[in-house]
């Protein structure tokens, strides 16, 4: 009787909801891109926004994070370590101020395309992960969409030093959490719930420091931002995003991520006047391409 949970008809589900939080994860993804780089016109600064984005749902997970203490047993200190850093406080830090001087589009590019190739080269080279063929055409072909919307922006919208050092090492940063996730052994909530936890408290910390201009933005501005941050990014986006890790493994969920400079280029265009061209559409289509072949479902089944 075991050999029934092995039928394919029990594993659509879970498949399905890897699928559908991998989806859910760029669409928000792609909001906070450009909801990040709208914070330069307004007083906010990267330690604001990183008290609302992890404070928000620190509190709304303040039952889980009470139950499983701040460090879950079982869970080695390391783990904790590089998925707060990957997913939370450091990460959010270098990306957002990378963000601030950079436009959405090359900034989406560079975070969301870079990601999925930095998650699978950490899976084969630590992890001994080997990609089919299949999967290996479609990080060959994100790398090509992201080439080809790279080179458009950079040459309208003059991309800065800055986010090119600090957006790829945000992608290394969640890579590494997405890999110390999949080992850790939490689920996508208790994840969620350590990170917002753990990353609150530093940028509480942060702000001791350097204090905060949250009561110098206007409530539109507050409003916006602990949508985007705390609730969909910071709540939303990181479970789902366990979701699909928890589903589908760490690269074929990474890979989704590479949807997020499409869309940010989408939203760039819409809501901050930045230009979708040719060279933009190209680079959807042959990034479309590559995630649907990188997370596997025209792979062979064994």
């Amino acid at each position: 009787m075991a050999m029934i949970s092995l039928s394919p008809e029990t594993k659509s589900s879970p498949l399905l909801a890897g699928y559908a939080g991998g989806a859910v994860t760029v669409l928000i993804w792609a909001l906070w891109v450009v909801a990040t780089r709208h914070t330069a016109a307004t007083p906010l600064g990267t330690v604001d926004i990183g008290l609302i984005r992890y404070g928000v749902p620190a509190f709304l997970l303040a039952p889980i994070w009470l139950r499983t203490g701040l460090l879950p047993k079982g869970v080695p200190v390391r783990i904790i370590v590089v998925m707060v850093a990957g997913a939370g406080a450091l990460f959010f830090q270098i990306t957002a101020a990378a963000l601030h001087v950079t436009p959405a589009a090359p900034g989406g590019i560079l975070l969301g395309g870079s990601l999925p190739l930095a998650t699978a080269l950490i899976g084969m080279a630590l992890f001994g992960e080997r990609p089919d063929r299949m999967r290996l055409a479609g990080l060959a072909a994100i790398v090509a969409g992201v080439a080809i919307l790279l080179g458009a922006s950079t040459l309208k919208s003059g991309m800065s030093a800055t986010g090119f050092v600090l957006l790829p090492l945000g992608a290394v940063l969640w890579a590494g959490f997405t890999h110390a996730f999949r080992r850790s052994g939490l689920s996508a909530l208790e994840g969620a719930a350590i990170i917002a936890v753990w990353s609150f408290l530093i940028h509480l910390g942060l702000a001791a420091i350097v204090g905060t201009h949250l009561g110098e933005a206007s409530l539109p501005d507050l409003a916006l931002q602990v949508t985007s941050q705390g609730i969909l990014s910071g709540l939303v986006a990181t479970f789902a995003y366990g979701t699909a890790v928890r589903a589908l493994g760490g690269s074929q969920a990474a890979a989704f991520t590479a949807i997020t400079p499409v869309l940010a280029t989408l939203g760039g265009a819409v809501f901050l006047g930045e230009s979708f061209g040719p060279a933009e559409m190209t680079a959807a289509l042959v990034v479309g391409a590559g995630v649907a072949l990188s997370t596997g479902i025209l792979s062979p089944k064994h």
